[in-house]
């Protein structure tokens, strides 16, 4: 893992002051194809650093922008969330920077996708349009889910059928991504909630109890099927 200072970029086009992300670099031969990684609601902590090393080890060159960098997750959640709902703010303006960093990039090929979780998935949904893949993990869909999907690029979708937050929503973005002639891979798991693609639970001990309750956290058997098409799905987009 590598930290990146992204804080030049990101202030000559109004991005977050400061700004990082970290860098993942798989083992083999470069260059790769890259990918933007964007973190669920709790920030980039331990669990979601994995996601980005596990990433690099199926070959991709993972760049996990800290969307919470000018201040932490008690200062930064808020108008992160609100930017993701709106479909623009700042937040969008560092998923950029962090996207352009990869294209300039000598280890990366230029192909590019998105990957988010949770509250990084709604991002990852409507930012499609400016990748070469997304993989949009229980990620809140955008109010005019048609209309944002007119551009998008070929989207992998995973939501857990206990997740009780997006009940119904595999099966709507499905329907938008065919309408609009979109190539897409979305599916449902029966037995898993929100956050199912975690490793370990995740965020404040105190809400563990309730995460419990509410059904959130691991799932790894259908985490392992997900990541399955996952990296097919960006194998055969980012090749």
């Amino acid at each position: 893992m590598v930290d990146i200072d992204l804080t030049g970029r990101a202030a000559v086009v109004g991005g977050s002051q400061p700004l990082r992300a970290i860098l993942e670099t798989p083992t083999t031969p470069g260059p790769w194809p890259g990918v933007v990684m964007i973190h669920e609601a709790f920030g980039l902590e331990e669990v979601m650093q994995r996601q980005a090393k596990r990433l690099a080890s199926a070959g991709f060159l993972t760049l996990a922008v800290d969307l919470y960098s000018a201040g932490g997750a008690k200062r930064c959640l808020v108008p992160t969330m609100t930017s993701m709902l709106r479909g623009h703010g700042k937040a969008f303006t560092d998923i950029e920077v962090a996207r352009s960093w990869l294209v300039e990039s000598p280890d990366c090929t230029g192909k590019i996708g998105v990957i988010g979780f949770c509250m990084g998935g709604g991002f990852a949904m409507v930012s499609a349009g400016d990748f070469d893949a997304a993989s949009v993990n229980y990620g809140q869909l955008p109010r005019k889910l048609d209309e944002a999907v007119v551009d998008a690029c070929p989207i992998v979708g995973s939501f857990g059928g206990k997740d009780f937050s997006l009940r119904g929503a595999a099966a709507k973005l499905e329907t938008a991504l065919s309408n609009a002639g979109i190539e897409n891979d979305v599916k449902e798991y029966p037995t898993a909630g929100h956050a199912f693609l975690n490793d370990a639970e995740a965020g404040p001990k105190v809400l563990r109890p309730l995460e419990r309750i509410l059904g959130i956290g691991p799932d790894p058997v259908a985490a392992q099927d997900a990541w399955k098409r996952i990296d097919s799905f960006f194998e055969r987009h980012l090749a």
